[in-house]
C-alpha cells in the first residue's frame, strides 16, 4: 500500500483544523529543507540533515521569541543556554544525528559567515537524534555542502516526511520512524493564529503505541511486524520544533513547548531514562531587531487566551509523529538491519475494530 498520511486513511487527530499543508510551513515565513545521504559504499549511509528557517530567512536581523522544555535530558540541542537567558532565537534550526551535531553546527555559522554581514557570535541551534542501527553513524557521512545544500532548497510549501533529512534512519516504536508534521489553526479570543510542529521521532516501544487512544502497538506487535532488533535499545529520542505566527514572549513559549510532552504521551512516548526529548517553540508575532534604537514595542496574547494553543500544540504534535510513522518505509540499513514500515492496510483495520473510521477530510 502507498504510504500516505494520517489524514488520507480518515483518520483525524483531535477537533482543530490544520492549516493548507497541515505542516509546520503553514506559519507564514517557516520554510524547510532536507538533505537525505543513501549509500552502501564505501560505508553504509541511512542518514542527513534537516533545516527549519523561520522569517524567510531574515531571522538574523529579526529575532523571535522562544523557549525550550527538556522533558528528559538523555540528548543534545545547541544553543540552549543564550536561548533561555535571552529568550530569542536567532538562527535557523539543524535536525541530523548525534555524531554530527557539530558538523550541522559549524555549517549554519559558516552560511552565515559567507552571505551575511558579521552580526558577534554566533550559537546556533541544532538538536539529534541517535540512526546508528540502520546507519554506520561512525563514518561520519554528512559534509558542511550537505548543510548548505538542504538551506538552498528550503521553501514553504509541502514537507517530505519520513525516511527524509534528519529522519532518514530513525525507528520510531519499532516501526521505522523520521520527520513529521502537522498545524493546526487556533481560534482564540485574540484572533486566529497558526501552530505548526515538525517532529524528528526516534523513540517507543511498540507495546505503547497509541493512535487516537487505539492500542495499535498492542495489536500489530512482534508476531505480525518483526521488531527491527533482537534486543531493544534502553532508549530513543524525539525533538520537537513547535512554530507560530501568534505574539507570544519567551516564557509563554516555553509554556507552549511543554505541552508538546502532552501529544507525545498520546502516541504512546514515555520519556524513558535514555530518550533525549527536547522541544523548542519560536514565535513570530513580535519583531525583535537586532538594531535597536530604542525601547522595543511589543504585544503579548494574555496568558487567559493561551488554553487553544496547548491544545493546538497537543494534537499537531500526536498527528506529527504518527505522520512520520504513516510516510516511513521500510529501510534495510547497517548490517543488514531492517526498520519495518507500519502496515497501513492492517493499521486501517485496527482502527475500525475499535470505531469506525472518520471520514472528514
Amino acid at each position: 500500500m502507498k504510504r500516505v498520511r494520517l489524514r488520507d486513511l480518515g483518520l483525524i487527530i483531535g477537533d482543530l483544523p490544520p492549516g493548507p499543508h497541515n505542516a509546520i510551513t503553514d506559519v507564514p515565513g517557516v520554510l524547510v529543507g532536507h538533505t537525505t545521504v543513501i549509500a552502501d559504499v564505501p560505508y553504509v549511509a541511512r542518514t542527513g540533515v534537516t533545516v527549519i528557517i523561520p522569517r524567510e530567512d531574515e531571522i538574523r536581523d529579526d529575532r523571535a521569541f522562544a523557549g525550550f522544555h527538556s522533558f528528559n535530558g538523555n540528548g543534545e540541542m545547541t544553543g540552549l543556554l543564550w536561548l533561555e537567558e535571552s529568550g530569542m532565537l536567532g538562527s535557523p534550526i539543524g535536525l541530523t544525528n548525534t555524531n554530527q551535531v557539530g558538523v550541522v553546527r559549524d555549517a549554519l555559522i559558516w552560511h552565515d559567515v559567507e552571505n551575511f554581514e558579521s552580526r558577534g557570535f554566533k550559537l546556533p541551534i541544532v538538536a539529534e537524534t541517535y540512526d546508528g542501527w540502520l546507519s554506520d553513524i561512525d563514518a561520519f557521512h554528512l559534509t558542511e555542502d550537505h548543510v548548505h545544500a538542504a538551506l538552498a532548497i528550503a521553501n514553504s510549501g509541502a514537507v517530505e516526511e519520513g525516511n527524509v533529512g534528519g529522519g532518514t534512519g530513525m525507528i520510531c516504536h519499532d516501526f521505522k520512524g523520521g520527520i513529521g508534521t502537522s498545524s493546526r489553526l487556533v481560534d482564540s479570543k485574540s484572533g486566529q493564529y497558526t501552530v505548526g510542529v515538525l517532529v524528528q521521532a526516534n523513540y517507543g516501544d511498540r507495546h505503547t503505541l497509541r493512535v487516537d487512544g487505539v492500542p495499535v502497538g498492542r495489536e500489530i506487535g512482534p508476531e505480525v511486524v518483526p521488531l527491527p532488533w533482537d534486543e531493544p535499545p534502553q532508549g530513543g529520542s524525539i525533538i520537537v520544533i513547535i512554530a507560530t505566527d501568534a505574539p507570544l514572549l519567551p516564557m509563554q513559549c516555553k509554556r507552549l513547548a511543554q505541552r508538546a510532552t502532552v501529544g507525545l504521551a498520546r502516541a504512546g512516548g514515555i520519556g524513558h531514562n535514555g530518550s533525549g526529548d527536547i522541544f523548542l517553540c519560536f514565535a513570530t508575532g513580535n519583531h525583535i531587531l537586532t538594531d535597536p534604537t530604542g525601547p522595543r514595542p511589543l504585544k503579548m496574547l494574555p496568558n487567559e487566551h493561551l488554553n487553544p494553543f496547548f491544545e493546538a500544540v497537543a494534537e499537531a504534535v500526536e498527528e506529527a509523529i504518527l505522520n512520520a510513522i504513516s510516510m516511513a518505509e521500510t529501510m534495510v540499513g547497517f548490517k543488514g538491519r531492517t526498520a519495518y514500515a507500519l502496515p497501513l492496510d492492517r493499521l486501517q483495520q485496527v482502527m475500525a475494530k475499535y470505531r469506525p473510521l472518520d471520514q472528514k477530510g
